[in-house]
């Protein structure tokens, strides 16, 4: 591997200075999130203190649970205009979120009810008590003669 000018790191140097995967920051490479300041001799792509800031921004949106699309129309929102703030944008983004996480807990304690309404229509069978829960099951039908 060659060595890198100080300040430029290779695409390992920069998963691990992130925590992101190799595959996850050349998603984001492709998607234009995260630029490479060129290559080495030996043709390895190097980033540099930019690459770690955006790659840091976007992890950091990530844990909370934004979306890679919407990490990228922040991102388009930014570059189209640095001068309006970013923030109120963001904080719409995270609005999204945390309704997205509102209905899956809505799901899950749908599925909870499910469960105990399952426990309590199968108490018998569930405790082993019913020897009729597999009775309906083609497979265990006595053969005919």
């Amino acid at each position: 591997m060659d060595r890198v000018d100080s300040g430029l790191m290779t695409v390992g140097e920069l998963s691990r200075r992130t925590g992101l995967s190799i595959k996850a920051i050349r998603e984001y490479e492709a998607r234009g999130l995260i630029y490479s300041a060129g290559r080495s001799e030996g043709n390895y792509r190097l980033f540099d203190d930019t690459a770690l800031w955006c790659a840091r921004v976007i992890g950091e949106m990530r844990s909370v649970g934004l979306t890679i699309k919407e990490i990228t129309q922040l991102a388009d929102a930014y570059f189209a205009d640095p001068d309006e703030p970013i923030g109120p944008k963001i904080a719409a983004a995270l609005d999204r979120a945390e309704q997205r996480i509102d209905a899956q807990l809505d799901e899950l304690e749908a599925l909870r009810r499910r469960i105990a309404a399952y426990r309590i229509d199968h108490a018998a069978s569930l405790a082993g008590h019913d020897p009729d829960f597999a009775a309906s099951d083609p497979r265990r039908a006595p053969s005919a003669p």
